[in-house]
């Protein structure tokens, strides 16, 4: 089969153009080539770049060939860009409509998922370690408490009881994967407490003792509550503080033995393996059950031209605009990814990755809403924790066998109203296996020895660093690429502005702490 170039487009340009794509395509080749050695490695994550790298050449010939033929479709061309857009910002939406179905209505094979009905509270029993393979990123201190709460008719009173010295806190997220208020330790303080949950337009009257929250923006919330947990011999402890934890619908308030009724009657989303448009439909669903807020109504008519919106039906557009957005969905949701793991939202200090200040509450900046909030998943206000990510591994600021040390001068500790910790996890973003079964080591953990001078050494590697000093050895693997998260919960000024900074992970033979 051959090409012909169109008459009106010079030969040289043409040349020049095909020369590019050649040499795209000779990158791609060395990259390929380059990752012989991972696919020997790592025979899954490398299947999975192929599959990728496969179903991208034929869209990429398809986004080149119009600027190649001079035939461009306005229409087409329009419905894609306008769609990545509409993507982008619809994100939040989708995933949470996945998220929601799957922890309301699909019972699990595991007891790390959540599972529970609406207005109901799934507890998690049990700190995750090594065999937690469902949860990216998880924490090793606090037990988790999750639900999906309903909101559109009444306010739902969230009730605790009192929880003494112990760090607590329910985090209350819109749909749009912002956060808009919390109830715990510290907002609204230790003792027990009822507080109302009130979704958009409410105007009613609150029984005495219920303290109001902030309105909710959308009718439909996700509650983050955590408990932090001080080893196995104080969960049975955290399970009854769990038990005491109350949703109830504000009719039911107050009524002593009133149960509440649970259903799992929610939205299913329409997945892209059964029908390419699914996820544009599942968006205009949501937006019609949780509307958007006024001041995004040009943004809105804009997406209404390719059949985005509350209320619409994307198979009413023409079948070039379908397409187009089609073929928007699978480049967006490609372009959320690489701007999370890229780390442009962050700011690189000593080689940890220090989250910008609005994170949690990214509003209107719709790109780092959807990748580095809704899909990362479950982010704090500053104020309530900060993360910091340290990469190891090829390209990074630390890279080969290690062992590696992080020493922290005397009064360098993070500085923290509640608790650190340190997390390892490896490059699927799971928790390390390691013979003495630790994941996190922090302020709370028993036998943590101090230097002679009142500094504090951490100790990284694959193996032990020795007995002596195996109480402030946190295992990471032996070899690939690996991520240390630095937890800090309800962080000080200090942190928030930046006076205090993390000190780095360096080679052992390097580091000054412990000599």
């Amino acid at each position: 089969m051959t090409t012909q170039a169109p008459s009106n487009v010079p030969f040289h340009r043409l040349r020049h153009d095909l020369a590019e794509v050649a040499s795209t395509v000779g990158q791609a080749a060395a990259v390929t080539g380059r990752a012989t050695v991972d696919a020997v490695r790592h025979p899954g994550t490398a299947a999975a770049r192929a599959r990728k790298a496969s179903q991208a050449l034929p869209m990429l010939w398809q986004t080149v060939k119009p600027a190649l033929t001079g035939q461009v479709d306005w229409r087409r061309e329009y419905a894609y860009t306008l769609g990545e857009q509409a993507f982008i910002y619809g994100f939040p939406y989708i995933h949470n409509a996945r998220l929601r179905h799957r922890w309301v209505t699909q019972e699990p094979d595991t007891d790390t998922t959540p599972y529970a009905a609406v207005n109901h509270f799934w507890h998690g029993r049990r700190p995750f370690d090594a065999s937690t393979r469902n949860v990216p990123y998880p924490n090793n201190d606090t037990l988790y408490s999750i639900a999906w709460v309903d909101l559109s008719t009444e306010p739902v009173v969230l009730s605790h009881p009192d929880m003494g010295e112990r760090y607590f806190t329910f985090e209350l997220v819109g749909i749009t994967s912002d956060n808009y208020d919390y109830v715990g330790r510290r907002t609204t303080g230790p003792g027990a407490g009822d507080f109302a949950l009130v979704g958009p337009g409410w105007t009613g009257e609150l029984p005495d003792g219920v303290r109001r929250t902030a309105t909710a923006p959308s009718p439909w919330i996700l509650i983050w509550g955590r408990t932090l947990a001080e080893g196995e011999d104080d969960l049975p402890h955290v399970h009854a503080l769990q038990r005491q934890y109350r949703l109830t619908p504000l009719h039911l308030f107050g009524r002593p033995g009133a149960g509440v009724p649970g259903h799992r009657d929610v939205l299913e989303p329409v997945e892209a393996a059964q029908d390419p448009l699914g996820p544009w439909k599942t968006l205009n669903a949501m937006l019609a059950e949780n509307p958007p807020p006024r001041h995004h109504e040009i943004l809105l008519r804009q997406f209404a031209q390719i059949g985005i919106g509350p209320g619409l039906d994307v198979e009413d557009q023409p079948e070039d605009v379908r397409q187009s957005l089609i073929r928007a969905a699978a480049t967006g949701m490609s372009l959320l990814e690489q701007q999370m793991v890229s780390g442009d939202w962050a700011r690189v200090v000593n080689g940890w990755q220090y989250p910008p200040p609005q994170i949690g509450r990214f509003g209107d900046d719709f790109l780092k809403r959807a990748a580095d909030q809704s899909l990362v998943g479950d982010v704090n206000d500053p104020e309530e924790a900060v993360y910091l990510a340290h990469h190891h591994g090829p390209g990074c600021d630390t890279e080969g066998p290690g062992p590696f040390r992080l020493h922290f001068e005397p009064g360098g500790m993070p500085p923290v109203d509640a608790f650190w910790s340190l997390t390892v996890y490896d490059e699927d973003k799971r928790l390390v296996p390691n013979p003495v079964d630790r994941y996190s080591i922090g302020d709370r953990t028993r036998g943590l020895l101090f230097d002679h001078d009142g500094g504090l050494t951490i100790h990284l590697g694959a193996g032990s660093p020795g007995a002596e000093v195996e109480s402030n050895w946190l295992p990471v693997p032996d070899s690939g690429t690996w991520t240390v998260v630095l937890r800090m919960y309800q962080p000080r000024s200090e942190v928030l502005d930046g006076r205090w900074t993390c000190p780095p992970v360096e080679p052992a033979d390097r580091s000054r702490g412990g000599d």
